[in-house]
C-alpha cells in the first residue's frame, strides 16, 4: 500500500497532468484494507476470485458502517466509495491504481528472488507485467524485469518464464484471476 502510494505520488507529468493524484494515492492506500481481515488471497490460493471479492466486500463495508460509522464528515462514505471505484476499474485513476498494483507485485517478486539468489522462481508473478495497461506504467515494469533478467545472468541461471514459460495450470489460474470481463461471476 504504501509504497503504490509512492508510486502514485512520483507519476510522470503525462499521467499527473490528467489524473486525480491525490484520489489514485488514496485508492493505494485504501485498496488492501480488506486484507487485514480476510488475508491476502494470491491467484494461485484455491479461493475463487468471487468469493475473494465477496470476503473484501462485506469487510470494507462492516469497516464503513460500523467501525468508521461515527467518523465526522465524509470519510467513511469517501473510504468505501474510493475501494469500490479500484474494484471496478473503471475509471482512469483506478486504471493506473491498478497497474501499480501489478508494478509493486513485480517490485516485490524481485526483491524475494533477490534475498533467495535463483533458489526461488517467482515467474508466475512476473508475468502480471503482461497485464499492465498505461504505457507509463509499462515502461517501468521493463525496467524491473530487465534487472531481473541482469539478476538472474549473474547467476548463472534462467527463470522458468524466460525458459519453458508457465505449465497451463499456472497460466490459467492468472488469466481467471486478472480477467476483467464484466458479468462474469467469476469476474469480482
Amino acid at each position: 500500500m504504501y509504497r503504490m502510494s509512492m508510486l502514485a505520488i512520483f507519476a510522470p507529468p503525462s499521467l499527473t497532468s490528467r489524473l486525480d493524484i491525490a484520489r489514485v494515492t488514496k485508492m493505494c492506500l485504501f485498496h488492501d484494507v480488506a486484507e487485514m481481515l480476510v488475508g491476502d488471497i494470491t491467484p494461485f490460493d484455491p479461493v475463487s476470485k468471487s468469493e475473494k471479492h465477496r470476503r473484501e466486500t462485506t469487510t470494507i463495508a462492516f469497516l464503513s458502517h460500523q467501525v468508521l460509522a461515527n467518523v465526522p464528515g465524509i470519510g467513511p462514505q469517501e473510504f468505501e466509495e474510493i475501494w469500490n471505484e479500484f474494484e471496478d476499474g473503471d475509471t482512469e485513476e483506478a486504471k493506473f491504481a491498478q497497474d501499480l498494483d501489478k508494478l509493486e507485485l513485480l517490485l516485490q517478486a524481485l526483491e524475494y528472488e533477490r534475498d533467495f539468489k535463483g533458489e526461488k522462481d517467482l515467474s508466475g508473478f512476473f508475468s502480471v507485467s503482461e497485464r499492465i495497461s498505461l504505457p507509463e506504467v509499462q515502461t517501468w515494469a521493463g525496467t524491473i524485469l530487465s534487472e531481473r533478467k541482469s539478476m538472474w545472468a549473474t547467476w548463472g541461471l534462467t527463470p522458468k518464464s524466460d525458459a519453458a514459460g508457465l505449465d497451463a495450470e499456472e497460466k490459467r489460474q492468472l488469466d481467471k484471476y486478472y480477467d476483467t470481463t464484466k458479468g462474469d461471476a467469476e469476474a469480482k
